[in-house]
């Protein structure tokens, strides 16, 4: 991946704003990369059409078109696969990815959790760290396994509660450093600095204490 750009296959359920920050992230020379192909279970999501603005692929892939988990990630993995990509990020695709895409894809799917795993995972993460009363809180970027927001951590960035916040004005923040940190770490996976070893992340360059 030294001497060719960076192929992302971008997974989503929602919005697209973590895709549209990576897409922006290409476009201004921050990141090393492009966006081969965006991929959605729900026909809906606004992210295709953020997709099909920057001229990338868009495929929804109708859960309910396959009689089995398998099946379905079987032709998720076909369309990552058609489209030549490096590299999975997990952007908002709120739905387990099985091992059919994990194995064709080994230590290469990267999500993003809006919270500083392993606290408060799941779903809500930003309204149950609200709701718990931390004063901190923030972004985690990690490689997937075939557990929700689980696998080696690669980066996080903490984000402070400040005392007159509402979960709107948090969910704005925690966005802001999530748009941040991905193509930050989209651009150390393209250079080749980040690896597993044993059941870690490492970054090359970085002293880690974890």
């Amino acid at each position: 991946m030294a001497s060719e750009r960076m192929r992302i296959g971008v997974l989503i359920s929602g919005s697209g704003t973590n895709l549209q920050a990576i897409i922006d992230a290409s476009a201004e020379g921050r990141l090393d990369a492009d966006v081969a192909v965006v991929i959605s279970n729900l026909e809906d999501a606004y992210g295709l059409e953020r997709a099909r603005k920057a001229n990338v692929p868009a495929v929804w892939i109708d859960r309910t078109d396959y009689r089995t988990f398998r099946a379905y990630n079987e032709a998720i993995r076909d369309v990552l696969l058609e489209y030549e990509v490096d590299v999975v990020a997990m952007a908002g695709y709120m739905r387990l990815l099985g091992t059919e895409v994990l194995d064709a894809y080994p230590d290469r799917v990267v999500n993003i959790h809006p919270s500083l795993l392993p606290a408060f995972p799941g779903p809500s993460g930003i309204r149950d760290a609200f709701e718990f009363g931390v004063k901190i809180t923030g972004v985690t970027i990690h490689f997937a396994n075939e557990n929700f927001d689980d696998g080696p951590i690669i980066a996080q960035e903490a984000v402070e509660v400040a005392g007159d916040d509402t979960i709107r004005s948090l969910e704005v923040r925690i966005h802001e450093a999530e748009h941040r940190l991905y193509p930050a770490v989209l651009q150390l996976i393209a250079e080749g600095r980040v690896s597993i070893v044993g059941r870690k992340a490492r970054i090359e360059g970085v002293s880690q204490g974890r």
